[in-house]
């Protein structure tokens, strides 16, 4: 089914609306939350929940690409499992490996001035990754936005692992030169 009309469904609150997300989406959801909880019982919990929070939130959102839409949800109940889960002990995932590769882009500090800047950065982040070529541009998505392990970014970017590892660090250091000139860091 077109997602225009799985969103119709959403609209009309008609339920076959959750079984034709699930039907189109459940694996490509699946494989995001795992990627950052490790754990598929927690990851099939928040694939569930994404389902709850789609019935929910449309209308009023209407969202264009609901593939999109839905990992956008998936990413932000996943995380916040993992947060609330492993609040007290780090534990190994790609989202928590992907977070330690970043943080010498990124400050982890929670002052209400780093969260004004929060939309600012993203914006800056964003235009960083617009001047990247398409293949290093879909590496750093893949590996930092869908936490896609180190060997699968390789494998779909068609490089070695030892490349895709040394692209994603030429990249990282990219952005936080980038950063550094928005005055970020």
């Amino acid at each position: 089914m077109e997602d225009a009309k799985i969103v119709a469904l959403y609209w009309q609150r008609d339920e076959s609306a959750i079984r034709e997300t699930e039907k189109k989406y459940d694996r490509y959801l699946v494989k995001i939350a795992h990627n950052i909880l490790s754990d598929l019982e927690d990851s099939r919990e928040s694939v569930n929940d994404t389902y709850l929070a789609a019935w929910n939130s449309m209308p009023p959102q209407k969202p264009d690409i609901l593939s999109a839409y839905l990992a956008k949800l998936a990413r932000r109940i996943s995380i916040d499992r993992f947060r609330y889960r492993n609040r007290n002990k780090r534990q190994a995932s790609e989202y928590a490996l992907s977070l330690t590769e970043l943080e010498d882009c990124l400050s982890g500090g929670n002052t209400t001035e780093e969260a004004v800047d929060g939309i600012l950065l993203a914006q800056a982040i964003g235009d960083y990754l617009r001047t990247l070529p398409p293949e290093s541009r879909k590496a750093f998505i893949g590996r930092y936005y869908y936490l896609d392990p180190l060997k699968e970014v390789a494998a779909y970017c068609g490089m070695s692992e030892s490349k895709a590892k040394s692209l994603l660090y030429r990249l990282r250091l990219g952005l936080k030169d980038h950063l550094t000139k928005e005055g970020y860091l």
